[in-house]
């Protein structure tokens, strides 16, 4: 059982990090065997829509033609028993890597058929964990509770399962002061850090340990 995790934050220790590395953790003590990408190490683009992966006969039909730095992170996820692909939120939308990397993963499977069938021939689980800025009560207001569906819609119609974990009104610096940031109390983002982020991590354990799990038989 190979578990792979992928970091589309530009921040290695860091919330969305953090989480991911509990997944791992929690894949780990379950037996699998894991493994952490951060894509801000890697130089690569999204899809250049070649459609060189929907070409029928073709030799990438399936999969992605570019060959760069990202094309082996994208065969060994195509090989993985579980993915997991973590983003922090950046004005309301995924990190501009992570959206690269979401192009390149789930097209070449999809294809131009009734219902968008999906050429990955397994169903394996997967999970999408989200870190944001705003509070819980904000996402539906803001629209954030669309975007991320739409990400776990098209990674179950990919793989067969997706799961969401949400980790919200997160800290962004160890020190307000430093910053200008006086838009939100920094004692209650410490406290909301202290109390309720550690719950998350717990969450995102959890998570791991779920994903080690094979998926019930259709």
């Amino acid at each position: 059982m190979r578990i792979m995790a992928i970091s589309g934050s530009p921040r290695k220790k860091w919330n969305t990090a953090a989480l991911l590395g509990k997944v791992l953790e929690g894949a780990a003590g379950k037996g699998a065997e894991t493994e952490l990408v951060h894509l801000y190490d890697l130089d690569f683009k999204g899809c250049i829509s070649c459609f060189e992966c929907k070409r029928i006969g073709g030799k990438n039909y399936g999969r992605c033609a570019v060959k760069d730095p990202l094309a082996p992170v994208l065969e060994r996820a195509a090989t993985a028993d579980a993915l997991v692909l973590g983003t922090p939120v950046y004005f309301g939308a995924e990190t501009g890597e992570t959206r690269s990397f979401f192009e390149r993963l789930c097209f070449p499977f999809l294809t131009y058929t009734p219902g968008y069938a999906s050429l990955f021939t397994r169903k394996i689980r997967t999970a999408l964990v989200y870190t944001m800025n705003i509070p819980e009560t904000a996402l539906k207001d803001w629209g954030y509770d669309v975007f991320m569906e739409r990400g776990r819609g098209v990674m179950a119609r990919t793989f067969g399962d997706c799961e969401l974990l949400l980790s919200t009104d997160t800290m962004q610096f160890d020190d307000y002061g430093k910053y200008l940031s006086t838009v939100w109390d920094p004692a209650a983002k410490r406290k909301r850090h202290e109390e309720v982020f550690p719950q998350d991590c717990a969450k995102a354990l959890a998570l791991g340990e779920r994903l080690v799990e094979p998926l019930p038989a259709a």
